[in-house]
């Protein structure tokens, strides 16, 4: 599965388009703003989540997805 086709990406991974992710754990309370490029960063302490999904592109116009 190419990284296009992913709808979620664990902490380290590359980010493969910038914009605002949100954590999995179903609070909607831990949000992280990424770089494309860039690695993930772990879950915030605390957080029953696994990975990040992408909650809003920062350029929409440019998004695969």
């Amino acid at each position: 599965m190419s990284s296009e086709e992913k709808s979620s990406w664990h902490p380290g991974e590359i980010v493969p388009a910038s914009g605002i992710y949100e954590c999995d754990c179903g609070g909607e309370h831990h949000w992280s703003t990424d770089v494309k490029g860039h690695r993930f960063p772990p879950l915030p302490s605390g957080c029953a989540g696994e990975y990040w999904a992408l909650q809003k592109p920062a350029h929409p116009e440019n998004y695969l997805g």
